[in-house]
């Protein structure tokens, strides 16, 4: 059952931060924030959410801390030093990084919270902005169970799907199966509807066929229709992915697995990042295709 007493606190209201951080005020919950550009916090405390300055000071007012950032350097950046997270929140209070970061990271992050009395759990999401919006994401959690037993109420104010897959930092190489899975998939979607358009097929109509059969995917559903209209705006950044993808290659590597989709999908990807296109939508993949 949610304690609707809780304090939470949310670092990082980006795309899909924002989002999360809208369901968890929605809910009731007293909802402080805290983001590097007070701008894109600004429809949050339109609705009630109340603003901090800084990190300490949003860690040392509440109850469980959530972070949303970019990349693992943001991670290490608000959770470590003497104005981060973790020396400055209430003992027995719980700290859940949602960023897509490393799981070594992970493990670090819940030594250091677990040396200064404070409970830590990894729990990156799937479903992009839609998911978040809808509060349907896939939550990959990795901590203690009691933990998360605890957490989980807040955990359903977003997510739909959520599991617990281990200790700390099995949410993170969780996560890294889904963005592989996610990567060679992305190119096979782009591919379907630039072959259908080639062959002088109506794509649309096309999709309505394969999306529900053997080929159907969250991608083919949910990305294949903007890639279609043009609309390469960002429910989840290029910059991003690529961040992901050499998180993912680097783990395979350490594993000895040379994953060669995902460095066919990365290779891609690195194309875009030079054309300029590291702010558009992972579905920009499609125009890349589409010209060569």
């Amino acid at each position: 059952m949610l304690n609707k007493k809780l304090k939470i606190g949310f670092i990082g209201t980006g795309v899909m931060g924002k989002s999360m951080a809208n369901n968890i005020l929605s809910s009731g919950l007293t909802l402080y924030v805290y983001n590097r550009t007070k701008l894109h916090a600004q429809s949050l405390l339109d609705a009630g959410a109340i603003w901090k300055e800084n990190v300490a000071e949003l860690s040392s007012s509440v109850d469980v801390i959530i972070t949303m950032v970019g990349y693992p350097k943001d991670v290490e950046g608000i959770y470590f030093g003497d104005q981060g997270i973790i020396k400055n929140s209430k003992i027995e209070s719980t700290v859940i990084d949602m960023t897509t970061s490393k799981p070594s990271l992970a493990k670090q992050i819940y030594t250091e919270a677990k040396a200064h009395g404070i409970n830590a759990l990894d729990a990156p999401v799937s479903g992009g902005d839609i998911g978040a919006k809808n509060a349907n994401l896939a939550i990959m959690v990795g901590g203690d169970k009691e933990i998360f037993e605890k957490i989980k109420p807040i955990f359903e104010l977003m997510g739909k799907n959520i599991i617990l897959q281990g200790n700390a930092g099995a949410g993170q190489h969780t996560k890294m199966c889904n963005q592989i899975a996610i990567a060679s998939n992305m190119i096979g979607v782009c591919e379907a509807m630039i072959y259908a358009k080639k062959a002088g097929l109506n794509p649309e109509t096309v999709l309505k066929s394969i999306e529900s059969g053997a080929a159907g995917s969250w991608s083919l559903s949910n990305l294949a229709p903007k890639m279609l209209k043009g609309d390469f705006e960002p429910g989840f950044y290029v910059k991003h992915f690529v961040k992901d993808m050499n998180i993912a290659l680097s783990e395979a590597k350490e594993m000895g697995f040379l994953a060669p989709g995902l460095k066919l999908s990365k290779e891609l990807y690195d194309e875009l990042v030079v054309l300029g296109k590291e702010n558009s939508g992972t579905q920009v993949l499609y125009q890349l295709l589409d010209k060569n």
